[in-house]
């Protein structure tokens, strides 16, 4: 078996696709497609995208003929295997809705991921659920108590002839993306094919300026917005060959990441920060065979960018042809389809080093030095037919290079959180301008995210951005990692208390007291704050679906006592 190749002489086209199967159909005309990778990065499964669209309209009618109807919600668990690939577009082919769903995670159990997807499929509103035999019997679970009538792996889909498939138009649902963090009552985003292709086509054409040179490569996971769209929807936009593999691949070994990019000559690919970081830590430019001079775009997003870790990284593989100049910082969200912003290309990394303590005071920012500075990554002007704006709190537009809360408005905007009336009111205006939950400022018309709202800690007075207190603890405290450390507030009788739950791997009292005590003490050094620090688990510490720090989910985890429980590991 040979990956399909990258093709520089297909046929190539970036706009003009009302839909995603009008976008499918036309790169079925060439040799392009969808690479499959296995757990040890062998490949599993090449198929071109002529035999995706047959396969997806073969399975469309059968789809049809189990009973599902046009616009009924379909939940797929989002394996990265050929079965999800062709499910995902048998649903474009048959006018149903997919719900890509997370798999179980890694040390989760049975009862939490039947509720998990048991919630998501009530949120949808789901007339059937699909995923592996495996996991079946927790699916019919999931699915009998949230009223999906079917539940089966696509497998056993009964044969169908032939049938007319009258074609979605681009107002017709195109899919049901969760948010990353999957609470106790999560949203949907609702996207439009009309959506979608707007977005597509900001981010192939506009952002990436892609060429019929590139291939893309991504370990990103297919339920969350920058897995599905980004390296999925986005590269069949564009006709191009994208490989896949799965998360797991990459959390278990993650230099099989460069292996591929390698092997390929892949020239497109993301990650988080973390992702970066990992592979600096457990190898470097020197490995044999290795070559990265062809990467002429390593994204970086779906957290908060972290100039660090990635000039660690560019550092480690210079050897192996990586230019720093290759990092693209952007800025998006599953509200938005995907992508807002992306940074210019061939310029790297540009941020700025700001006074922290003027920022904490009154929102502006200015230049620092010394040990109260902060390193904030400008990730580019929006993309073309979008606007942006950041505002005050009387939602009046703020000067630039102040802080205030960032608002977005343009074609690749959700129509809404499914079924979700008053959610979607409040954080979508009927002016069409969707308030992100984000804060940053604007420097020349590039935004430059600072964090999150809602995790905004207020302590005597200043604004305390918990990713600061993170970074400090992991940079300058010997024992942790990048991921060790959550910072968020509790109210308490005497006001607002800075809680700092910290991951330990040692069980001897000794390490454990003095790792307190030193991240107590950076705290209070850098940051002039006093915390309760506390020790969990090694792995103790709550992710999104794209790898970051749920710091929501962390505090409420603490707030209910479960960390009380944890064993030093």
């Amino acid at each position: 078996m040979t990956p399909t190749p990258t093709a520089p002489d297909r046929p190539f086209r970036l706009d003009g696709f009302p839909t995603l199967t009008d976008a499918l159909d036309f790169a079925a005309g060439g040799p392009t497609g969808v690479n499959v990778y296995g757990l040890r990065g062998e490949l599993i499964a090449a198929i071109p995208y002529a035999d995706l669209r047959d396969r997806a309209r073969t399975m469309a009618t059968q789809l049809l003929a189990a009973g599902l109807k046009p616009h009924d919600r379909v939940g797929l668990v989002a394996d990265t295997d050929v079965d999800f690939v062709v499910a995902f577009f048998a649903c474009q082919y048959a006018r149903l809705t997919p719900a890509p769903l997370p798999l179980p995670a890694p040390l989760g159990g049975r009862e939490a991921y039947v509720e998990q997807i048991g919630r998501m499929l009530t949120s949808a509103r789901a007339a059937a659920v699909f995923g592996s035999e495996s996991l079946l019997p927790w699916l019919r679970e999931a699915a009998e108590a949230a009223g999906a009538r079917i539940a089966m792996s696509v497998a056993d889909l009964p044969a169908a002839p032939p049938a007319d498939l009258p074609a979605p138009t681009p107002e017709d649902p195109c899919y049901v993306q969760f948010s990353s963090g999957s609470t106790r009552n999560p949203t949907g985003v609702l996207c439009t094919h009309r959506a979608l292709m707007a977005n597509a086509l900001a981010i192939t054409k506009h952002g990436l300026k892609v060429v019929p040179e590139d291939r893309a490569l991504s370990w990103l996971p297919l339920y969350h917005d920058m897995g599905l769209v980004g390296f999925v929807l986005s590269p069949l936009a564009a006709q191009m060959t994208v490989d896949l593999l799965p998360t797991g691949a990459f959390v278990r070994r993650p230099l099989l990441w460069l292996d591929l990019i390698s092997k390929n000559r892949a020239t497109i690919s993301y990650s988080p920060s973390f992702g970066y970081d990992l592979c600096a830590r457990r190898g470097d430019g020197a490995r044999e065979g290795l070559h990265l001079s062809q990467w002429r775009i390593a994204g970086c997003g779906g957290d908060m960018v972290r100039p660090a870790p990635l000039l660690g990284f560019a550092e480690r593989y210079a050897s192996a042809g990586f230019s720093d100049k290759a990092f693209v910082a952007s800025y998006g969200m599953a509200e938005a389809t995907l992508a807002l912003t992306m940074a210019p290309l061939d310029q790297g990394l540009r941020f700025d080093t700001v006074d922290v303590d003027r920022m904490e005071r009154d929102g502006q920012v200015i230049a620092g030095e010394g040990a109260r500075t902060r390193a904030f990554v400008r990730c580019g002007p929006v993309l073309p037919a979008h606007e942006l704006e950041v505002r005050d709190e009387t939602g009046a537009p703020v000067p630039e290079r102040r802080v205030g809360q960032i608002f977005v408005r343009g074609p690749s905007l959700m129509k809404g959180y499914f079924g979700e009336a008053e959610a979607s009111a409040r954080v979508l205006g009927a002016d069409g301008w969707l308030d992100t939950g984000d804060l940053g400022y604007l420097n020349d018309g590039e935004i430059v995210p600072t964090g999150r709202a809602k995790d905004l800690i207020l302590l005597n007075g200043r604004n305390v951005w918990p990713q600061d207190l993170e970074w400090s603890a992991e940079s300058e405290v010997e024992r942790l990692r990048s991921g060790d450390v959550a910072a968020f507030s509790i109210d308490q009788d005497a006001g607002e208390t800075l809680v700092v739950l910290v991951q330990a791997r040692s069980s001897d009292p000794a390490v454990r007291q003095a790792l307190v005590e030193d991240v107590a003490a950076v705290l209070r050094a850098r940051h002039g704050v006093e915390a309760k620090v506390e020790l969990v688990g090694a792995h103790a510490l709550p992710q999104t679906s794209s790898g970051k720090l749920s710091r929501s989910k962390a505090r409420t985890l603490f707030l209910s006592g479960a960390f009380r429980q944890e064993e030093p590991a």
